[in-house]
């Protein structure tokens, strides 16, 4: 008789482990590599040249910090996303050089430790305040600590020379693609055209997987391609409206996939699958948009539902909007001062600025006292300390102990790398060329956060040993690891007010837009271009919440527990606002609701009331009655 075969299991590894362990995949970015190597080597070189080697560190730097915030995009986006931190950091120098020249210890510390409150707590608001608030707290500690012969005003021109030199890079080269085929396009939109061709490939790939236990990711994966492709109309412009007509044409070409979106999702709701040549259509339109040719005759699907006949009218519509082109509401709602300011003070904000400010201050405080200890010998160069716990406690970038794992590993490579390297390159060309490799790898580096912590412990190295100072790695990581340690202790310490504010305030604010769109679809179903813009609003938050949510869940048992039910309850939002649509398109074709809708709403609101200690008392407006 045979005994039965005993098969090993992998046990699962902790969430904070996997998190570390996980890396981004796609394509090489060689745009941005090249722009990379083009931007702090050849500005580090230059200065070298011309005498001036501690100004084109400074630059350098700046190149650096821009060539991290230098994320795929639009070209309007890019000048929001480089040259708005670069602005703060500019001002976080200067602020910095003269504190670190005129104050004390003490009061150097408070200073710090207040811009870090501030920077923390406007960090709240965004991805571009998140990186602004990084940048004016990094350069305030480079500023104040490192040892430049120039005086404050000429650094704060070396910076923004360096960060300008990269967008103006961003702004002038050209993809590739774009100029090469029987039809040259525009290439300065080539990030807008890219995101809204992915727009109707993720209708198509929403519509393959209607019925199926695919459906939830697709559409998930739809609202992050509508996200990314608001995101990539939505930098600054001297006009208000769109001045060229490629601009105006991709605007129609965005517009016109929001009624595609919503029957989409409708379908993907009734859990039924659709015939396969539905997701056709929108597929033609994803390569109209690529090519910027016209979409030739699009395949139309059956009628025999309203979701069905709202697809077929809608894609009727695109066609007539991608042969005329002129322009289109992008649906978007711009945050007021007042949003804000909420934002900014709320319980996210003030948790966000607290634990930034006390990590930010305590490590200023540690560097102080080695400084004046002479713990770093004769050279000054305790910025180190502050700046790596700026990266490390930004919740933002990861979980804390992913963040702390990633960046203790980076640096000890990143370290141990350079010292080989300073032991065998020539002085100083062979530094600047290493510079220049590394900052052409931060764009593949970004990928995993640890990568990207080696690639620039290197760069920052060869940029300080060309400023004057000796070879430095085994300081540098002695003070990550410390930094490490501040960061973690620091982290874990128990704050005044309700733990994961930021996560209740994106459950709350996904929460009010649910209730504002499922409003104005029961009350004012007549006008789309509201309905919309809230149904835009509504799966932003939403998305924005999940993110939050899988960070939260991702830290260590002590904070992750805090957390614990919002996935939940973002899941029953998502489903009232999948439902909320599907009553949309509905109410367009038979101007009232099956009981099914009514049903399903109801249990969604009793859901949401059983769970009101996390997502706030939110009220529902009143469900109409089944006709």
């Amino acid at each position: 008789m045979s005994r039965p075969v005993r098969t090993a299991t992998a046990l699962p590894l902790p969430p904070w482990l996997a998190h570390a362990l996980r890396a981004q995949r796609g394509p090489v970015p060689w745009n941005a590599v090249t722009r990379g190597a083009l931007a702090a080597g050849p500005l580090l070189l230059a200065a070298v040249l011309a005498g001036r080697a501690s100004v084109g560190v400074v630059a350098a730097i700046a190149a650096m910090l821009a060539g991290i915030n230098d994320r795929p995009g639009s070209r309007r986006t890019s000048v929001q996303r480089i040259g708005v931190p670069a602005l703060a950091g500019a001002a976080g120098l200067l602020v910095g050089t003269y504190a670190g020249q005129h104050l004390g210890a003490l009061a150097l510390t408070l200073l710090l430790t207040a811009l870090g409150l501030l920077a923390g707590a406007v960090s709240a608001v965004g991805p571009v305040a998140s990186g602004t608030g990084t940048q004016l707290l990094v350069a305030t500690a480079v500023g104040a600590g490192m040892p430049l012969p120039d005086p404050g005003w000429q650094r704060v021109l070396a910076f923004l020379a360096g960060a300008g030199w990269l967008l103006v890079l961003r702004l002038i080269l050209p993809t590739p693609g774009s100029l090469t085929g029987d039809r040259r396009l525009d290439f300065r939109f080539d990030g807008e055209r890219t995101a809204v061709a992915d727009v109707y490939d993720a209708v198509a790939a929403l519509l393959d997987a209607a019925g199926t236990e695919h459906a939830v990711t697709r559409r998930a994966a739809l609202t992050a391609a509508l996200d990314h492709a608001q995101d990539a109309f939505a930098g600054p412009r001297l006009r208000r409206r769109a001045s060229s007509a490629a601009e105006r044409r991709l605007h129609a070409q965005y517009a016109a996939a929001l009624p595609l979106a919503e029957a989409a999702t409708a379908l993907a709701w009734a859990g039924e699958p659709v015939p396969a040549r539905a997701g056709a259509g929108p597929r033609r339109l994803a390569a109209a948009v690529r090519s910027g040719t016209h979409t030739g005759p699009l395949p139309a699907p059956a009628r025999s539902a309203p979701a069905l006949r709202a697809l077929d009218d809608a894609l009727l519509r695109a066609a007539v909007a991608f042969d005329q082109g002129g322009g289109g509401d992008l649906h978007t709602r711009r945050r007021s001062p007042a949003s804000l300011a909420r934002t900014v003070l709320g319980a996210g904000g003030r948790e966000y600025g607290l634990r930034v400010g006390l990590c930010f201050g305590a490590a200023a405080a540690v560097a102080q006292v080695l400084h004046h200890a002479h713990w770093y010998g004769q050279h000054q160069h305790w910025y180190w300390l502050p700046a790596t716990a700026v990266f490390l406690v930004k919740p933002d970038l990861g979980p804390l102990a992913s963040r702390v794992l990633c960046r203790a590993a980076g640096t000890v490579i990143g370290a141990l790398v350079f010292a080989g390297f300073a032991a065998l390159l020539p002085r100083p060309e062979g530094l600047v060329a290493l510079v220049a490799v590394s900052g052409a790898l931060i764009p593949v580096a970004a990928r995993h956060f640890a990568a990207q912590t080696a690639v620039v412990t290197v760069l920052v190295l060869a940029l300080v040993m060309v400023g004057g100072e000796p070879q430095a790695s085994v300081g540098r990581i002695g003070e990550t690891l410390l930094a490490c340690a501040i960061v973690l202790v620091v982290g874990h310490l128990p704050m005044p007010g309700q733990r994961a504010g930021g996560v209740r305030a994106r459950l709350a604010e996904a929460g009010g837009a649910a209730h504002a769109y499922l409003a104005h679809v029961l009350n004012e179903g007549g006008d789309r271009a509201t309905r919309w813009t809230l149904r835009r609003e509504a799966y932003r938050t939403l998305a924005e919440a999940r993110s939050a949510i899988a960070l939260a869940a991702a830290e260590l048992p002590a904070l992750a527990r805090h957390s614990k039910g919002a996935d939940e309850v973002a899941a029953v939002l998502e489903r009232l606002v999948d439902t909320t649509t599907a009553c949309a398109v509905h109410l367009d074709d038979t101007g009232r609701l099956t009981p099914r809708h009514v049903e399903r709403l109801a249990e969604l609101r009793d859901e949401l009331a059983e769970r009101r200690d996390l997502v706030g008392r939110l009220r529902l407006p009143e469900l109409p009655l089944a006709g």
